[in-house]
């Protein structure tokens, strides 16, 4: 009897919960959330494409992209400001999930870090003028975030790496009241 008193038992192994899978969409079976996003909406078109409304950084930023056609709407040009409120951005996704007629595409591949190195060097270039050092802002790549399928984290300090590499495109400047980076492409130089 004392014996029992004194028997341990081992603790039982913890339980590990299993790993969350994402939910599939209804629509086509997939899985598919693009990094760097949150899938707000998903409209269906009479001909199963998925039209998504999403937001990157800024929750209050929405863009439209169909995954059928290569429609993408991300301003409000009648309201005057240059991005869609939640409203406006379902009422453009539902507008344009009546009408279009485009067979899903395949979902996009996410693409090497070094093409998204280049895109985001080219978008740099083109923002360049004869005036005046551009700044840019990361909220205007929120319409190719289901191309470039990144982070904001991962986009700063790609450029980051592109203003040390290549000064004489992009220089950045940091806040003097906070930590706050800003980015600007060169101006074009006077011929």
């Amino acid at each position: 009897m004392s014996l029992a008193l004194f028997s341990r038992r081992p603790a039982p192994a913890p339980v590990t919960p299993p790993a969350v899978e994402p939910e599939p969409w209804s629509e086509t079976g997939e899985t598919w959330t693009p990094e760097g996003v949150t899938v707000v909406e998903r409209h269906w078109t009479q001909v199963y494409t998925v039209v998504l409304v999403y937001t990157a950084a800024q929750g209050y930023r929405h863009n439209v992209a169909c995954l059928g056609c290569h429609f993408r709407t991300s301003a409000n040009r009648r309201a005057g400001y240059d991005w869609l409120q939640l409203e406006d951005a379902t009422a453009a996704a539902t507008e344009h999930a009546t009408t279009c007629r485009a067979i899903p595409r395949n979902i996009p591949a996410r693409p090497d870090d070094d093409t998204v190195r280049e895109q985001l060097r080219t978008w740099v270039t083109t923002s360049r003028n004869r005036v005046a050092d551009e700044q840019i802002h990361l909220e205007k790549l929120d319409p190719l975030r289901l191309t470039i399928q990144r982070t904001n984290d991962w986009l700063e300090a790609a450029l980051q790496h592109l203003a040390v590499d290549q000064p004489e495109i992009l220089r950045t400047e940091t806040s003097e009241h906070s930590d706050r980076v800003s980015y600007y492409a060169r101006r074009l130089p006077q011929d």
